[in-house]
């Protein structure tokens, strides 16, 4: 079975890429090794899909830690706005939250899955349900695929396997394994967007603890430079801290090293240290008979309340009216500064996205081409970019699988 294009992988960016390419008159076979397509679509935002983020150029660039200027083309190709347009021109209903993060109105990614099994089958994309072994590659020109053991020739061959988070969805690392068949460098995989391990046993202690409109800031070892600060939400995990936070905090950090990095969480962020002691001494003087456990209700949640109170050195049987200034400031500094210490990041295969990937250095950033192997594309995950929560990462998938399907 020969086509025009053939494309490997069925997640966002294969599968946007198929649609781009068969509505300009191409013919299109897509391989995918699950039974299905979209499997790591259909479970992104908790099902919910978080599909985009409705930002212009510049946020979106400022929200992409590692190569944002090789995507600067694919980007004016595919805006948020336009992935926006086609979903609801699909008949998907869309909405805009907080952090100007776009879902379905619906909540289900299943319709996200849904509008691009149908927009595939109107433009006629055939898709074959088979892992690829190898790339056809003869003089030095991609000529199409070898799927079970049989060759599909094609102009064209577009890798969008993704990376190595989420396995079971098929993430296997396949597309690393053909795009070094072509000669290509791969940035070495590693997990962004990741909850993190913690040496102290405190979070155990706050398990499903979740906190809103809190600082983290991240610090590495070497000089206590500050490489991650900013306010949102987080949680407490029986293994560390996850949530919002904690994984955008990850896309900066070097899993390699995790255990240099230390967090600092201010647990008032709209408090300067004055006001907050101000705040502290003002509960005290309505408390003055009781001890500091029972002393901080209105202050922290509950299940906080005796990790901070031993995080700052004091003891929970203490009397409010014994305790002294520099007791009570100690305390007010380990609520604006509650300290913990990255063991490691969790597994690669609990990642939302993978770092790492096919070196953008060796791929047209305007076409998605290979600059080594003729006929060749990347899109998606499996190339060297990735960003923070928020609809990013979707966004560079269809930005990516676009442009690379204008060109096929």
């Amino acid at each position: 079975m020969n086509a025009d294009t053939i494309i490997i992988g069925a997640g966002a960016a294969g599968c946007y890429a198929a649609v781009t390419a068969a509505r300009l008159g191409k013919s299109v076979l897509l391989f995918e090794a699950n039974d299905r397509i979209g499997h790591k679509l259909s479970i992104t935002g908790k099902g919910r899909c978080n599909l985009t983020n409705d930002c212009d150029l510049d946020t979106l660039t400022a929200n992409i830690p590692r190569n944002p200027r090789f995507l600067y083309s694919a980007f004016s190709n595919c805006m948020p706005q336009d992935v926006m347009d086609f979903f609801e021109a699909e008949g998907v209903p869309l909405k805009t939250e907080r952090g100007r993060r776009v879902f379905p109105v619906s909540d289900s990614a299943a319709d996200i899955v849904s509008a691009l099994k149908q927009a595939m089958h109107d433009a006629g994309v055939r898709i074959v349900h088979a892992r690829v072994q190898k790339l056809c590659i003869k003089d030095g020109v991609c000529t199409g695929v070898i799927a079970d053991h049989t060759e599909y020739c094609a102009e064209s061959v577009l890798i969008a396997t993704g990376g190595m988070s989420y396995p079971r969805t098929g993430s296997k690392g396949d597309g690393y394994r053909l795009a070094r068949q072509a000669g290509h460098t791969i940035v070495s995989p590693s997990p962004s967007l990741i909850p993190l391990e913690t040496l102290e046993a405190d979070p155990t202690e706050m398990q499903g603890l979740s906190l809103k409109n809190v600082t983290l800031s991240v610090f590495s070892e070497d000089g206590d430079q500050n490489v991650f600060k900013e306010q949102g939400e987080m949680l407490f995990t029986h293994f560390g801290v996850s949530g919002p936070l904690v994984l955008s905090a990850s896309a900066v950090m070097d899993a390699e090293q995790a255990g240099r990095y230390r967090l600092s969480i201010d647990l008032k962020p709209a408090l300067s240290h004055e006001q907050l002691d101000l705040r502290i001494q003002r509960d005290f003087s309505e408390m003055k008979n009781r001890v500091l456990g029972n002393a901080l209700g209105k202050l922290l949640p509950s299940s906080m309340i005796p990790v901070i109170i031993r995080a700052a050195g004091l003891s929970p049987e203490l009397r409010i009216h014994d305790i002294k200034r520099e007791e009570r400031l100690s305390l007010g500094k380990t609520i604006k500064a509650y300290p913990l210490t990255v063991r490691a990041m969790r597994p690669i295969a609990e990642a939302i996205v993978t770092r790492g990937g096919v070196n953008v250095r060796e791929i047209k950033p305007k076409t998605m081409e290979s600059k080594l192997v003729p006929g060749l594309f990347f899109a998606g995950e499996v190339i060297d970019v990735d960003a923070f929560t928020g609809g990013y990462n979707l966004q560079i998938a269809f930005a990516t699988g676009y442009t690379a399907g204008m060109n096929l």
